[in-house]
């Protein structure tokens, strides 16, 4: 099963969803990816009983030496429908290819999220009760903020290749596609 998720220019989500989910395989924009290596893992799981893979790709996910996949009407993805058919192609497996989009920001809200989205709205009030403009509320810690909205929206916040979920994925025998 080959699963493409939102992620144009990082993949946190298809990192965190992932390893939540008990994928195999996780492809993110900031690791490029061999399919050789993403084919061996098929392999080598299907050689140790495994019938099936999980595999969840960011739609900016990339192969060594390659770009963004982007859909006819030029709109980024696609990637999850190529790594598919590559996967097909390379192992003889019978492949499905879902494609999430905009449908994973959906869902009923848990209780932490109530309370979260009724601390936020407070806390924005409060600010613009100050003269507070120009900032956003945030969650750091365990504490909300007012961070100024350069800080927030000045750069990408990618991941890092070497960070605690990526070796924790590692040491769990997921395959990042360059290993």
């Amino acid at each position: 099963m080959v699963l493409e998720v939102m992620g144009r220019h990082t993949g946190w989500i298809a990192l965190h969803a992932g390893l939540a989910g008990g994928a195999d395989i996780i492809l993110i924009p900031e690791i490029p990816f061999s399919m050789e290596y993403v084919a061996g893992k098929i392999r080598d799981r299907e050689n140790h009983g495994s019938t099936f893979s999980i595999v969840v790709v960011a739609e900016g996910a990339r192969p060594v030496g390659g770009s963004e996949m982007y859909l006819a009407d030029g709109r980024l993805g696609g990637i999850g429908s190529w790594v598919g058919e590559q996967i097909q192609s390379m192992t003889g497996k019978d492949v499905r290819v879902t494609v999430l989009g905009h449908v994973q920001r959906g869902g009923s809200p848990s209780p932490y999220d109530r309370l979260l989205s009724t601390r936020y709205g407070a806390a924005a009030v409060a600010a613009a009760e100050k003269g507070v403009f120009g900032e956003m509320v945030s969650l750091r810690a365990q504490e909300i903020v007012t961070v100024p909205l350069v800080e927030a929206t000045g750069h990408l916040k990618m991941v890092r290749p070497h960070s605690d979920l990526v070796l924790a994925g590692r040491s769990l025998g997921v395959s990042f596609g360059n290993e």
